[in-house]
């Protein structure tokens, strides 16, 4: 039997540790779950900031959008047939207008520089507040070259809808003022078409006025009141009205109201002569004050004055709506808000035939 030899070794004494050879005070290590939902936490923090932040700018950016729009300052290219002149009653009054010649000119050589303004309307057309004579070039240019890819559409700022309708009003009368060629006529059939529109309260063309011209001063309302005169007795025969000056104006509404029975002279002067230049019509006005050349041969109607009332306006409200009405020698006419030209004709004439009848 063999002895077994015994050896003594020493060895290095450790403190115990649990669990063996780990450190005490390693970190804990974290699951691969646990590190994954970590880092998609931090994930989701990271883009839910992002898109705040996205959400921040376009609330921001939609209420710029608002704020330009209702300046006018949103400008688009509109189909011109989508552009209707219901609304807004036009200043410009009926004749030539030799200034639209050189507009046209210049938007086919230079371009539109100033849009027009339009408001929109639930049936996706818009309706002219401002720009009559560049929408009316634009559709000239349109119908001289047949180009419309060109002229078919103009750059215009669109307005919301909502405003009253006394703030549009105002918006293309301040416009206006702004005109070196717009004249005293013009702006007083302005404040007659206010007073004679259906959808206006206002009957009174002296507070159309200091309404509609607030940002004109005290004495060119005056001058402005006093063409209204003018215009409410005669303006209606008139071809050349905006190129009556101020002074033979004033004296024309000086004379009729002392001799009512010249307003009726003029309009007989004036009813048939369809060949009439501007001189021609200057030289009729000039002769009922007194003034002009009196070797030019005018003729000169000898009309009795008419007795009463020379005018009555009302106001008639149906089913169709409330419109204004005015009564005169030999005219009545009836303003209401509807395209009365998309009627039926034929519906139209047994209408106006029994009305007639009925007042007969």
């Amino acid at each position: 039997m063999k002895k077994r030899r015994i050896f003594d070794i020493d060895l290095p004494e450790e403190e115990e540790t649990f669990p063996a050879g780990k450190p005490e005070e390693s970190p804990a290590r974290r699951s691969p779950m646990a590190a994954a939902i970590t880092e998609n936490a931090e994930s989701l923090r990271e883009r839910r900031a992002v898109e705040d932040q996205i959400r921040a700018e376009n609330d921001a950016l939609a209420a710029e959008h608002v704020r330009m729009k209702r300046l006018g300052l949103i400008v688009d290219m509109v189909p011109l047939d989508a552009v209707e002149c219901w609304k807004l009653v036009r200043d410009r009054v009926k004749g030539d207008d030799y200034e639209l010649t050189e507009l046209v000119a210049s938007i086919r050589d230079l371009g539109l520089s100033n849009p027009i303004r339009v408001e929109a309307r639930e049936d996706g057309k818009y309706e002219l507040i401002q720009g009559y004579r560049r929408l009316s070039a634009y559709r000239q240019l349109l119908e001289e070259t047949g180009d419309a890819e060109k002229w078919g559409r103009i750059p215009a700022g669109i307005l919301p809808r909502g405003e009253d309708l006394d703030g549009l009003y105002r918006r293309m009368v301040d416009e206006n003022l702004v005109r070196k060629d717009i004249s005293f006529a013009e702006m007083a059939m302005l404040a007659l078409n206010y007073v004679r529109d259906p959808q206006t309260a206002e009957n009174d063309p002296d507070k159309a006025v200091a309404l509609l011209f607030q940002s004109a001063g005290y004495q060119k309302r005056s001058y402005i009141r006093q063409f209204v005169r003018l215009m409410d007795r005669i303006g209606e025969d008139l071809r050349f009205a905006q190129h009556i000056p101020r002074a033979l104006g004033l004296k024309l509404v000086t004379v009729l109201e002392e001799r009512p029975e010249r307003a009726a002279q003029i309009r007989a002067v004036l009813k048939d002569w369809d060949n009439r230049s501007v001189s021609d019509e200057i030289a009729v006005l000039q002769k009922a004050v007194g003034e002009g050349d009196p070797e030019r041969p005018i003729p000169v109607a000898t009309v009795a004055p008419r007795p009463g009332k020379a005018k009555t306006t009302f106001q008639v409200t149906s089913r169709v709506g409330t419109a204004k009405c005015t009564a005169a020698n030999g005219r009545l006419e009836i303003r209401l808000d509807r395209d009365f030209s998309a009627l039926d004709r034929h519906k139209l004439e047994a209408a106006l035939a029994r009305l007639l009848d009925d007042i007969g």
